[in-house]
């Protein structure tokens, strides 16, 4: 029984997911298909990276992962499937791919779309469920596409980093507004080199510990940890973080339409990490 996902910016106000999952069971009707997000914000690559690479280490082998993120950015001809770690991601040619696995890929294969058909979120689904099928029944990724020799490439939203400090984009607010900050534990350590620190945002506020967990700190108190998946969280022990401090999270479209604007809402969007001796 094959396993497949799907990750999205679509919400779950309509009926565009619960038809993708119909879609997706007429053509592979012995398959589970489980969600690992609906709610990324619309096309933000970045968290829907953070929140899909933190899932995907723990689906086995062969999985089929579905990505329906920023699926017409361009006027492609083409989708996109690779096989990574041994499971495989389906998803458009706008940079995922090499955000979630740099140049590991074991294999990436140019899955074309019927021309005769309107590019819209079902057609693409659709033709995703006919190409895994063909692999559930024995065809090789290898034989149901050309090789993606050529392929768009972006890079993961890296921190930036001083001899005396480490500072980080704000990637994902989670549902109890914590705010999660694209550094990780070994980023962090690696920069840290056995320094004290205080981990400073909105209104002057800082924090100079990690905790592991939010009882750390007194009710009410604010608390930094890295979480499961090995990222930065800033929270507050039984309140909303993101709310009181005023955070928010990074946004491509707000840097597009508007970069005046950006540079402003930047102060919210960023946390700094400064060390000293």
């Amino acid at each position: 029984m094959s396993v497949i996902t799907l990750t999205s910016d679509i919400g779950l106000q309509d009926y565009l997911v619960a038809a993708t999952k119909g879609q997706l069971l007429q053509t592979c009707p012995d398959a589970r298909v489980m969600d690992i997000s609906h709610r990324i914000s619309p096309f933000n690559l970045p968290q829907a990276v953070y929140i899909f690479k933190s899932a995907f280490e723990y689906y086995p082998a062969g999985t089929f992962h579905i990505v329906l993120i920023n699926l017409f950015d361009k006027k492609h001809d083409h989708m996109l499937i690779a096989r990574y770690k041994d499971q495989y991601i389906c998803t458009a040619d706008n940079g995922f791919i090499t955000m979630i696995a740099g140049n590991q890929a074991q294999e990436i294969i140019r899955m074309p779309l019927d021309p005769a058909l309107s590019k819209t979120t079902l057609n693409v689904t659709a033709a995703f469920a006919e190409t895994i099928s063909k692999m559930c029944n024995g065809a090789h990724l290898s034989e149901l596409g050309e090789k993606a020799d050529d392929i768009i490439v972006k890079n993961n939203l890296q921190p930036l980093t001083g001899d005396d400090y480490i500072e980080g984009q704000i990637i994902h607010i989670d549902n109890f507004e914590n705010v999660i900050v694209n550094i990780t534990r070994e980023q962090f350590e690696a920069q840290r080199k056995n320094r004290r620190f205080g981990i400073m945002f909105r209104r002057n506020e800082t924090i100079n510990a990690i905790s592991e967990t939010y009882s750390d700190v007194p009710e009410g108190q604010k608390v930094a940890m890295f979480n499961s998946a090995g990222y930065l969280e800033i929270a507050i022990n039984k309140g909303n973080a993101a709310g009181l401090f005023g955070l928010q999270g990074f946004s491509r479209e707000q840097l597009v339409q508007n970069a005046t604007a950006y540079q402003q809402l930047a102060y919210y969007q960023t946390v700094r990490i400064a060390f000293e001796e």
